[in-house]
């Protein structure tokens, strides 16, 4: 038997939320099998109400979701029906919204007080990290060329090569 789609959202409806009825009570109530009443909800969780399942849900951004939460806070108790009639929505799928827009604010808000109060990002600090490590390099690096050429210096004073030539004369010695 071919049920409107208007019935089966009602039907859907009354099956989610918090306080939905479950689908056997609901089949005894409405006279439709429990079968079909559950096929009809677990259809509605993943957005394909048609029999044919080409049914799509609409995809919310983080922008449409925020402006439906926030029209649902200024419409209040009367103008909310009508607000999810218009937007093609259940009260559960506000409920969802209202916690995903309350948990991105959150996470923002974490992530801006954490750039704040450092000043500097993890980036940032990986990047002072690295540069200090290269300056203490580049100086143990200078120091040891500076030690070279001093041991250069130094063998060069004290062990005068042949090549140089003595300054000893041992023909004055004599």
């Amino acid at each position: 038997m071919p049920y409107s789609e208007k019935f089966r959202e009602r039907m859907v409806a009354k099956m989610s939320g918090p306080s939905g009825q479950s689908a056997t009570s609901l089949s005894r109530e409405v006279n439709v099998s429990q079968a079909t009443l559950s096929r009809w909800l677990a259809r509605a969780k993943v957005g394909a109400m048609s029999d044919g399942g080409g049914g799509r849900r609409k995809r919310w951004t983080p922008e449409g979701k925020l402006r439906i939460v926030l029209e649902a806070a200024a419409a209040g108790e009367q103008g909310l029906g009508a607000l999810l009639r218009r937007e093609g929505l259940h009260e559960a799928d506000l409920t969802r919204f209202r916690q995903e827009v309350g948990e991105a604010a959150v996470a923002g808000l974490r992530a801006k007080g954490k750039k704040r109060r450092g000043g500097l990002t993890v980036e940032q600090k990986r990047i002072q990290q690295l540069e200090r490590e290269l300056k203490r390099k580049e100086k143990a690096l200078a120091e040891a060329a500076a030690l070279l050429v001093l041991r250069k210096k130094a063998e060069a004073f004290f062990f005068p090569s042949e090549e140089e030539g003595d300054d000893t004369d041992e023909s004055n010695e004599k």
